[in-house]
């Protein structure tokens, strides 16, 4: 393991990330909220730190080794969460004790969505932009910017781009070379931040909710500047941008740097898994519909269509936004709408859960099986895309799979175990792991109410599943520590 590597790299990130604190500082400046100090302080803090890692090491030539990537990723999101905790615990106007600070910290990076905040409309405006900047810089994974710069620090990048990108197939590349595909990858990002921001503030909002807005939209985040997140604007034509925007941004971004370089939309009605994606989404869209109309829990059809495709939408994608709440809703609906979070968006979005890819691989492996029981003889494949998959690979999304569903019910019981009821418990459980924001019980609104052990437990859960699994997993077996 190359420690002194390790150090350099995550000095010059924690030097790059310092830089973040200086916009909330310029927003605090502008409003002239009070608010500016937290972020100075925050700034020089891990600024400071940054370069206490890098100087002593920044002669160092050593390339990354594969293991030392995943070593960087984990520690740098976990160091990452704990330095973008400052700004909450310095500022006066939130009063956040450290676990709080870290759990709001460690939901805005893993776009989680899940909040300690409460009356967010009456706090700085610095602060509430701080929180989807946060969103934002985590969404594509600031680890993946930094890649773009790997050339100038001497080590190479490859190591860091597999371990961050997400999805079951992880070698495909936009671009010959890494640092291009990084810079592809946040160039489609900025576009598409842009032009969500720009139909937001056409639609009615302010530009300063618009650009907040915008930033936990295409990073499929969930964090609102409103308490009553997109419904404090009471506005379909919000909606439908905001549902509009989550359905691209749940897309593998692969597709979207096909469609832009080839000038057609014909990469994404020939993606399989896209298409699976949205079979999918408009079955449960429609199913959840029905089950409204039919139950009378709106007072019109159109809200009914309304309220049921957005918060399908915003809960399959697992960015977690919400109009006027779903948790209310009566029988096993608000169940149902978690459950569709754990398949979460394609490989290669910014969306959570298990992602698309490896539930389409499940279900054809099953109906392969299926069918292997009536023709024992025959030889069979998967195909996707027009490729057959390997064994390999399906024997990994089985394998994550089961870790994925060991995680969920061990995370829930530890939750049931300090203290939370079941329903709470459980429906955190699967809102974290999936990043997904918002559950039932205590948890529907905001996570201010559970205890500071659940707080920590659901921390380790959001960066489980934002890593996927096995990039985190990996550092708690003696086989990757053994030289």
């Amino acid at each position: 393991m190359h420690y002194q590597t390790v150090a350099k790299i995550l000095g010059v990130l924690l030097g790059m990330f310092s830089v973040t604190h200086l916009t909330p500082l310029l927003v605090s400046v502008l409003y002239e909220d009070g608010n500016s100090a937290p972020f100075v302080i925050s700034f020089s803090v891990t600024l400071a730190t940054g370069l206490i890692l890098w100087a002593p090491n920044r002669k160092l030539r050593k390339d990354l080794r594969y293991r030392d990537g995943f070593l960087v990723v984990v520690l740098f999101w976990t160091v990452l969460a704990t330095f973008g905790a400052l700004p909450f615990i310095f500022s006066s106007a939130n009063s956040l004790s450290v676990t709080d600070a870290f759990f709001e910290s460690m939901s805005g990076l893993t776009t989680t969505g899940g909040t300690i905040l409460v009356n967010l409309d009456q706090l700085p405006a610095s602060t509430l932009y701080y929180r989807q900047q946060l969103q934002w810089l985590g969404g594509m994974g600031i680890v993946v910017l930094a890649v773009a710069i790997m050339p100038m620090l001497g080590v190479g990048g490859m190591q860091l781009y597999r371990a961050e990108t997400p999805g079951p197939m992880k070698d495909t590349k936009l671009t010959p070379r890494i640092t291009e595909s990084a810079k592809a990858l946040w160039y489609i990002y900025l576009g598409l931040t842009a032009a969500c921001m720009l139909a937001y503030w056409a639609a009615g909002m302010s530009l300063f909710d618009a650009i907040g807005h915008s930033f936990s939209t295409v990073a499929i985040g969930g964090f609102s500047t409103h308490d009553a997140s997109l419904g404090y604007f009471d506005s379909a034509l919000i909606e439908s941008i905001a549902m509009i925007f989550m359905l691209i941004a749940s897309a593998n971004f692969s597709l979207h740097f096909l469609s832009w370089r080839r000038k057609s939309i014909n990469p994404y009605l020939g993606d399989s898994e896209y298409r699976f994606f949205l079979i999918v989404m408009l079955g449960a869209s429609l199913f959840t519909v029905i089950l409204l109309l039919s139950q009378n829990v709106f007072d019109s059809n159109l809200a009914a269509l309304r309220s049921g495709l957005f918060h399908m939408i915003s809960i399959f994608t697992t960015t977690g936004f919400t109009a006027g709440g779903f948790d209310w809703w009566p029988g096993a609906l608000p169940v149902m709408l978690i459950l569709f979070s754990f398949m979460g968006g394609c490989a290669g979005s910014t969306a959570g859960g298990m992602k698309v890819m490896r539930i389409q691989l499940m279900y054809k492996q099953g109906r392969k099986e299926i069918v292997r029981l009536v023709h024992p003889n025959a030889v069979l494949s998967i195909k996707t895309g027009g490729q057959v998959i390997s064994e390999k690979i399906i024997n990994t999304v089985m394998a994550f799979f089961s870790m994925y569903m060991l995680s969920f019910a061990v995370t829930g019981f530890s939750l049931c175990l300090v203290g939370l009821d079941w329903i709470t418990a459980f429906s955190a459980a699967a809102a974290c792991l999936n990043n997904l924001g918002p559950g039932l019980g205590l948890v529907a609104d905001n996570y201010a109410q559970i205890n500071d052990a659940a707080k920590w437990i659901l921390s380790f859960a959001m960066l489980l599943g934002r890593l996927e699994l096995f990039t985190l997993l990996v550092l708690f077996t003696a086989t990757f520590w053994r030289d």
